[in-house]
Order: structure tokens, then C-alpha cells, then sequence
């Protein structure tokens, strides 16, 4: 039996510290990340922070714990967790055909058939909506369809009609695929609450937690986090638009679009915010959800969704809504417990939460993608599970 995190730290003292330390050092000495913030959090406690390396290198403007960074897919799970809210209210259910929000977005099935997409399916991404990167030279590269994360100056209405202009990739509800589903059920949130996505986030989700750091916009520039690419002999400082190739296509990204007013609010890709924040929102959850949901509706949300569609291109990993469920440790080869549940962004961030061991750990770096899925990921996790 392995003792909490908070009793081993006090018992081997700089453990967990002298660990994830030097699991930190080594990625901005071998300069494999610029700058990141680390935090963890166990048994209710907060045992580590660190902030390290450099916010901007060539501005030579160090990393701070309040730094803000552009979330990319971090930005998931609060947006899941606003539309959990309105179906908790009764504003909105599982089942419902988003066509009640969005009766002109009407993708068909491969087959030219009629596709009903419903709530659960953007939740849990088996819709049969895809991502531009995802597809090299695919229809929706062809259709001009944003990820979220580049063409700025592109509104959601447009960005709708061109997701739907392209068959789906499957009937709804029987694959699975990671997707713009977020981005749509962002465009619902608006229609029902009628208001942007960012007031909308702001009432239902960070508001009540007191957060004042994560939005779609952001109030202090000079926080900001500059954005860098993997590169050889150091990252590389992203310009106004950056192609980043990675596992599973090209990144298209404009880093200038958070403070364009003019591009549409991505529930999947669009806000920024600080470490701090986002640990308060995962901890919430671990914690059951007060105030923002019910430990029930918690509970159905940190178990897999897709009916092992997942597993099927992920082993051991399943979808529940907003984020990874891992299903079995040893296919998906984490030394997260059953149950755990995990994510990132592309922009440089990974975070999971071990409810098994009461623990949260979020990375925010603005490295990508060393710091979403590089060995820097690898290490930090292994660091933690080291000091259990």
C-alpha cells in the first residue's frame, strides 16, 4: 500500500520535488522546452509548484507561476463541463438532435444519407466530424475549415458552413474521432444562452470559481507566454502563422488570433489561461464537481463514452465527455490507475487527474509539442508515480 503523496513528502522530504525537478531541468537543459509551470496537487493539498525556464527567451522574461498561455485543447474541458451545466438545467439533453440549435448544420453520412448528429456525440467525439490536421490534403483542408487555433479572422458561422459543406466520416455514434464536436457545441452553448461562448464560459464555469485569468481574450498581454515549436539546436519562436508537423498530420497555428476580436470563440481550441486555474477547475472535478455539477453527472463524465470505440485506435484509453478515461494501464503503458483521466493542448500542455491517488498534476509549457506528448511528459509522470 503506497502512502498519499502529501504523507510521502513529509516523510522522504523533496522526494516528488527533487524529481519533478529534475525532470524540468532536464527538458530546458537539453532545450527540449523554453518554459514551463508545474503544478501538483494530492490529497486536497497543493505539494509542488514550480515555474522555470523563460515566458519570452528573446525578451529574456522569465517564467511565472500567473503566466498565461494559450490553452489550445485544455480549452475542451471547460467548455464540456459549461454544456454539462445547461443539460444538469434541463436546457439542453444527451440525446437531443443538435439540428435544434443548428438547423442548418447538416454534414451527411459518406453515403450523401441523412446523418442526426445529437449532444453526446460532440461530447464523446463520435460524430463523425473530423480535424483539418488530422487529414493531409483531406475535404476539410479542400472546404477552408479552421482548427480552431489558425485563420484568424474567420467567424463561427462561416467556420459551420464549411464543417458541414463535407461528408462525415461515419454514422454518428459508431466510430470514434477526435474532432471539431467542441467547436460545434460551442456554436450550441451560444444559441441557447444567447450570448458569446466567452460570457457563457464566464457564467457557468469560471465565474463561480472565481477565476479571472482564463478566457477567450486576454486582459494582460504582458503575461502572455511567447509560443515556440520543437527545433534543432533550440525551439523555435513561432511567427505570426507556424505549420508544425506532427503524429498525425500538420498544425496549422496563428498565435496573434487570441487577440483578434474578429475569430470565432473555439469551444475545442480558443481560450488562454494560467496554470492556477486550471488545476482549480481539474480539482473541482476530482472533487465531485461542487458547485458547478453533481457528483453524478460528474461520475458519467470520468467514464468511458464511446463503448470501447476508443480503445480500438487508443489501447487502454476510452472518452468520456471532455476528456481521455484510461480503461486499462498496461495496454495504454501509463502508470496512471484505472479510472485516471488525462488530455492536452498543442500548444505544449498535458495534465491528468488520478482520482484512485486523489492526485491533479498540470504542465503548461509553451513548447510544442515536447511539452504535450515529448519525453518531458514521460518523465514528469514517472517522477510523480515514483514518490507513491
Amino acid at each position: 500500500m503506497s502512502l498519499p503523496l502529501d504523507l510521502q513528502r513529509a516523510t522522504t522530504p523533496l522526494s516528488l520535488a527533487e524529481g519533478v525537478d529534475a525532470a524540468i531541468d532536464a527538458a530546458l537543459n537539453d532545450k527540449r522546452l523554453v518554459g514551463a509551470v508545474v503544478l501538483i496537487a494530492a490529497n486536497d493539498e497543493t505539494v509542488y509548484r514550480r515555474a522555470a525556464g523563460l515566458a519570452d527567451r528573446e525578451n529574456g522574461i522569465a517564467m511565472r507561476e500567473d503566466t498565461i498561455f494559450r490553452l489550445a485543447s485544455v480549452t475542451k474541458p471547460i467548455v464540456t463541463i459549461a454544456a454539462m451545466r445547461l443539460i444538469e438545467q434541463g436546457r439542453m439533453g444527451l440525446d437531443d438532435a443538435i439540428t435544434k440549435w443548428l438547423p442548418d448544420f447538416r454534414p451527411t453520412l459518406p453515403d450523401g444519407g441523412e446523418a442526426t448528429i445529437r449532444i453526446r456525440h460532440l461530447l464523446n467525439h463520435t460524430s463523425g466530424l473530423s480535424y483539418c490536421f488530422a487529414e493531409e490534403d483531406g475535404p476539410y483542408v479542400r472546404a477552408g475549415v479552421s482548427d480552431g487555433i489558425g485563420e484568424p479572422g474567420m467567424s463561427l458561422a462561416e467556420n459551420l458552413r464549411r464543417i458541414a459543406s463535407t461528408p462525415l466520416l461515419f454514422t454518428p455514434g459508431e466510430g470514434w474521432r477526435y474532432s471539431l464536436a467542441i467547436d460545434v457545441l460551442g456554436g450550441i452553448i451560444e444559441a441557447e444562452m444567447g450570448v458569446s461562448l466567452d460570457e457563457a464560459v464566464a457564467e457557468l464555469v469560471t465565474g463561480p470559481l472565481g477565476l479571472r485569468d482564463t478566457a477567450f481574450s486576454v486582459r494582460d498581454r504582458q503575461r502572455l507566454a511567447a509560443a515556440y515549436t520543437d527545433a534543432s539546436p533550440e525551439p523555435k519562436l513561432m511567427g505570426k502563422e507556424a505549420l508544425v508537423s506532427a503524429l498525425t498530420g500538420s498544425v496549422r497555428f496563428a498565435p496573434d488570433r487570441i487577440f483578434d476580436p474578429t475569430s470565432y470563440h473555439s469551444g475545442g481550441a480558443g481560450m488562454a489561461g494560467t496554470a492556477d486555474d486550471i488545476l482549480t477547475i481539474l480539482e473541482t472535478i476530482r472533487r465531485g464537481g461542487a458547485p458547478l455539477l453533481s457528483s453524478e453527472t460528474v461520475a458519467t463524465m470520468m467514464v468511458d463514452q464511446t463503448g470501447g470505440r476508443r480503445q480500438a485506435v487508443e489501447p487502454g484509453s476510452g472518452f468520456g465527455f471532455g476528456w481521455a478515461v484510461v480503461t486499462d494501464p498496461d495496454a495504454a503503458q501509463v502508470p496512471l490507475t484505472k479510472g485516471s483521466l488525462q488530455w492536452g493542448g498543442v500548444y505544449g500542455h498535458s495534465w491528468f487527474v488520478d482520482p484512485s491517488n486523489g492526485l491533479t498534476v498540470v504542465a503548461l509549457t509553451n513548447t510544442t509539442l515536447e511539452g504535450m506528448w515529448g519525453r518531458f511528459t514521460v518523465d514528469l509522470r514517472k517522477a510523480v508515480y515514483a514518490a507513491i
